[in-house]
């Protein structure tokens, strides 16, 4: 990395984010018209028209189609019928499951059936293939056909102090190959016609109820490459009973698939059979996307995300109400990228092209950022970083910035700097087993070599300057118990100071790269350095 210089560009004296507009915005796309912002709906229509004015009022240049700022999203939702059985023979006699009921699976599969036929099911342990970090769970068995068995989380989660394995991966910190997005690609990678993963809530970081809570619905983008037929997890409790009714101990295959030399295993007579009707629509949504072009090299990018879905109308709260809002989630990291917008604007053009993008589909699966990530309109081995909001503290100014996937890139010391400008320091992220830096839309380009930062207040309580990091872990706590609901709502409570903070971090950040030479790399050890580096001519 070259050298970065100051971190920020604005410093106190500059363009100031202004927690005002943002709450304004953010009240503005909670109101009911909206319906939750749901993508496909009447809601996503609102939605679009009024970023589109937003960026059009800022002054931002439009790079999608037909002139406009938007990014067509082809997507399929697919929903199981609620009375979906699975059956599975074993040595020992069937055993029926029903959708929810010790296992839980949906498709992503552009079908009107799934249909399995005595399908053998084989335990890939951990399901990693790592080279760099010399692990290959696989080790060339012939997946297809066959329904593949995983571990949640990584091969280290679990391991003692002393084992070999033990800080291999992220020990605590969940690396991308402990994601179950991860486990069902490597699933579709070998062939697989299904993929099962095992849960268990420390590792998977939710219970069961959060697990089976789409009810058999899924969603994905349009896509030409081969995927599972079914994918889904078995409860921990099923999953033992199965493994035992193959004459295997699952938790002694667990301690086994600790080790680099471990094979795949086969559930001796165990077979897989489900044949199910499949509910299928094709969703057009949209991606709203800006730029500020660069006068000297257009051509390189930093992108700005935040996701403008939300959860659209569900069944009623206890309250009655209907409408998941999403205020926080990600309300304002929609109002953080239109305040960027209007900052950049207002300052004098920058030498790299700044790219402002709000993705839909992240609440189905990061989709729209996938999308973009799958058809980039500016190229991805010469964007610089991408910088996601998502979910931002609502509780007032921080001592603090809670930082996510600490380790990962250079940018972290770029956030470090424009803290420190700020007079507040670094906390790492609290909960870092639930992996929560590959489950925001900075991932879609992440996991395509691009160094990314997040800002997410679900990854910590705040060191808040009212009431320290109690308060903060207080409002981290309440807000939680309205995630995905209708109560995440703006609250005569509300104070975006401490948002507006974060933001301004962002752009201090972005200013600096956008008019420097600087090419942020990852941490010697992140599982996307080699990926980055592949593409490294292009940057010369």
């Amino acid at each position: 990395m070259t050298a970065i210089g100051a971190a920020t560009a604005s410093g106190a004296q500059g363009p100031q984010v202004s927690a005002a507009r943002m709450t304004a915005i953010v009240r503005e796309i909670t109101t009911s018209p909206y319906q939750g912002r749901a993508p496909g709906t009447p809601g996503e229509e609102r939605t679009i028209g009024y970023l589109a004015r937003e960026y059009r009022a800022a002054g931002l240049q439009p790079v999608g189609a037909d002139g406009g700022f938007t990014q067509n999203v082809p997507l399929i939702r697919t929903k199981l019928a609620p009375t979906t059985q699975v059956t599975i023979e074993t040595a020992a006699g069937p055993v029926a499951l029903t959708e929810g009921q010790g296992i839980y699976v949906s498709t992503v599969r552009d079908t009107d059936r799934v249909a399995i036929d005595k399908a053998p099911l084989v335990f890939v342990g951990y399901g990693v293939t790592a080279p760099e970090r010399g692990w290959d769970d696989f080790k060339g068995v012939d997946l297809k056909g066959k329904i593949a068995v995983f571990l949640v989380n990584d091969p280290d989660f679990h391991a003692a102090e002393g084992e070999a394995v033990a800080g291999k991966f992220g020990g605590q910190r969940m690396t991308y190959y402990g994601r179950w997005t991860y486990k069902f690609d490597e699933a579709s990678r070998h062939g697989a016609i299904g993929a099962l993963i095992v849960h268990e809530t420390p590792g998977a970081g939710y219970g069961w109820e959060t697990v089976k809570a789409p009810g058999g619905e899924n969603y994905d983008i349009v896509r030409s490459d081969y995927r599972v037929a079914m994918q889904g997890w078995l409860e921990g409790a099923a999953a033992t009973d199965l493994f035992r009714r193959s004459g295997l101990d699952l938790a002694a295959l667990s301690v086994a698939a600790r080790r680099a030399d471990f094979r795949p295993v086969p559930l001796t007579g165990a077979t897989l059979s489900m044949d199910a009707p499949v509910e299928i629509a094709h969703v057009e949504s949209h991606n709203v996307i800006g730029m500020i072009k660069g006068k000297t090299h257009p051509e390189e990018t930093i992108v700005y995300g935040a996701h403008w879905d939300a959860y659209g109308v569900g069944a009623p709260d206890a309250q009655g109400k209907t409408i998941r809002q999403g205020a926080a989630d990600d309300g304002t990291g929609v109002a953080g990228v239109l305040e960027l917008a209007r900052l950049f604007k207002a300052a004098p053009q920058p030498d790299r092209t700044i790219v402002f993008a709000l993705w839909t589909g992240e609440e189905r699966g990061l989709l729209g950022s996938e999308y973009y990530a799958a058809h980039p309109l500016f190229p991805i081995a010469q964007t610089v970083a991408t910088l996601t909001m998502d979910v931002l503290q609502t509780a007032g100014p921080a001592k603090d910035v809670v930082l996510v996937g600490d380790g990962q890139s250079e940018l972290e010391d770029m956030l470090a700097s424009a803290a420190a400008v700020q007079k507040r320091t670094i906390t790492p992220e609290a909960l870092p087993e639930r992996g929560l830096f590959f489950r925001a839309d900075h991932f879609s380009l992440a996991r395509r070599g691009v160094p990314a930062l997040l800002l997410m207040g679900m990854s910590g309580g705040h060191d808040l300057v009212k009431g320290g990091r109690k308060a903060g872990d207080k409002w981290l706590a309440d807000y939680m118990k309205c995630y995905h609901q209708p109560c995440d709502e703006v609250t005569p409570g509300w104070n975006l100071a401490g948002a507006a903070q974060d933001v301004q971090l962002f752009y201090d950040i972005g200013a600096s790269l956008a008019n420097s030479r600087t090419w942020p790399d990852w941490r010697a050890g992140s599982e996307f350095k080699a990926l980055r580096a592949q593409t490294a001519e292009a940057r010369k």
